[in-house]
């Protein structure tokens, strides 16, 4: 017999069965586990978006099949947790309820509801770490304060590192079911089970998670270093969507790269990022550095929308833009180049930013996005300086010498040859004829003159 007789798994930005330490802790104490999802998103003005919903619903399936293949099923509800947790917990007789902790301020405060709730009626309550290797409060200046300068975290989470050894599969059989399963709403109410043209690109869910990283491992770690700045090469690891839905974990990721320094400290960056958001929770909409606030910023709505749609007559932004818009996701090297652009030659806030990556990034995470879109505005922790103002046209030269990049995503351009294709006012008018790409929105040397007064006026 089990610490416990029943108990529930509440799962949510954790979409997977191995390395998941609230799941195996269940399997542990309980002699029944039950798996629970709720569609519940917090109340924080960050709705899920229609690509995270649609990758949402591949992930919960695939979720519900690996739990079916052991003998298990995931329970979906809708509503408010504080409600329909305790409301489950009561049909299945549970005697505790546990799960990964989460980060997100309006998550947070959406869990202590719950927690409150449960406790009101009796059940116990239970969180485990999982989605971070640290927890935010683990790592510490010497004062005991939180960080504001990477390196420095960098430095003491090397000093405090554990050996991050991903837990073997959990003991969840049939043996572990309840004798009459709670009913299950449908996930139609998440999203429709069309096609989205975007997914060819991508395979939602566990599995593809796995695949991912070990293609990755197999053929891309090596040449990380060297090619994780270039976005016309497979350079990177693509596995940002999957550790947004937690379908692979982040000890899982480290195990997996071994001593892959690089790319390692690219992981404790995410860490940065939560830590960051977790010790000042109002960045996601104000800049972490208070004299931004009265920064001058311009409303340019076209300005905005040319930048939206890919066509600010900057090659390697409008690759960016259309990259995002077609496949749900942009080069990290890109995503600090067009919000560069936005913010310091088109002098647009960094919030309307933050706002569209949100709604058309399928790795959208609140952290990580709050995070860049403040570093590369220069308002946040570590940011980059306000007077380095990215030149797209030489970011575009260094990091797609070839234009491979460019002439993939900016199909009319695909005739310029050599480095025109990132100017392409420099170009022939023969090699012009008959594209219509536009001329630049604004010039990069001007717009970096007035970016550069007015942050004097504030510094």
């Amino acid at each position: 017999m089990g610490e416990h007789e029943i108990v529930i798994v509440w799962f949510d930005r954790d979409l997977r069965v191995a390395d998941h330490l609230a799941l195996t802790r269940a399997c542990g104490v309980a002699d029944v586990v039950v798996p629970l999802f709720v569609d519940d998103e917090p109340q924080d003005g960050w709705p899920r978006s229609k690509r995270q919903s649609i990758w949402l619903r591949r992930s919960l399936e695939a979720l519900g099949e690996a739990l079916r293949e052991r003998g298990s099923s995931l329970i979906f509800r809708r509503g408010s947790s504080a409600e329909v947790v305790p409301q489950v917990a009561k049909e299945v007789g549970a005697q505790l309820v546990i799960w990964n902790r989460r980060y997100r301020p309006g998550l947070r405060r959406r869990d202590e509801h719950v927690s409150r709730a449960l406790r009101e009626i009796g059940i116990e309550v239970e969180t485990t770490s999982g989605r971070l290797l640290h927890e935010p409060e683990e790592i510490r200046t010497t004062t005991g304060g939180p960080y504001h300068v990477f390196t420095p975290f960098w430095r003491k989470f090397q000093k405090v590192v554990d050996v991050f050894e991903p837990l073997d599969e959990p003991e969840l059989g049939p043996e572990k079911a309840p004798s009459t399963w709670p009913k299950s709403d449908g996930l139609d109410a998440i999203s429709k089970a069309g096609e989205a043209s975007w997914l060819e690109y991508w395979q939602p869910g566990e599995e593809g998670a796995r695949k991912t990283l070990e293609r990755f491992v197999e053929s891309g770690l090596a040449d990380y270093v060297e090619c994780r700045d270039r976005p016309d090469r497979t350079g990177t690891s693509r596995l940002s969507p999957h550790l947004r839905f937690g379908e692979v974990s982040p000890r899982q990721v480290w195990q997996a790269v071994g001593g892959a320094e690089e790319f390692r400290r690219q992981l404790v960056w995410r860490e940065f990022s939560y830590h960051l958001l977790h010790h000042y929770p109002h960045t996601a909409e104000e800049p972490l550095r208070e004299k931004f606030k009265d920064f001058a910023w311009r409303d340019d709505e076209e300005g905005f929308e040319r930048w939206k749609n890919g066509e600010t007559g900057y090659p390697i932004v409008d690759a960016g833009m259309r990259q995002l818009r077609e496949t749900g996701w942009m080069h990290n090297r890109v995503r600090m180049i067009v919000a560069s652009f936005l913010t310091k030659d088109l002098l647009i806030p960094w919030q309307k930013g933050a706002r569209w990556f949100w709604e058309n990034l399928v790795d959208a995470d609140l952290a990580n996005n709050t995070m860049g879109w403040q570093w590369s505005a220069g308002c946040g922790a570590d940011a980059q300086p306000f007077f380095r103002v990215f030149n797209p046209v030489k970011q575009g030269k260094r990091y797609d010498p070839d234009g491979e990049y460019v002439r993939r995503f900016v199909p009319e351009l695909e005739g310029l040859s050599g480095s025109s294709i990132h100017a392409p006012w420099e170009a022939s008018t023969q090699e012009l004829a008959g594209t219509n790409y536009p001329e630049p929105i604004v010039d990069h040397g001007e717009a970096r003159e007035i970016a550069l007064n007015l942050y004097n006026e504030i510094k």
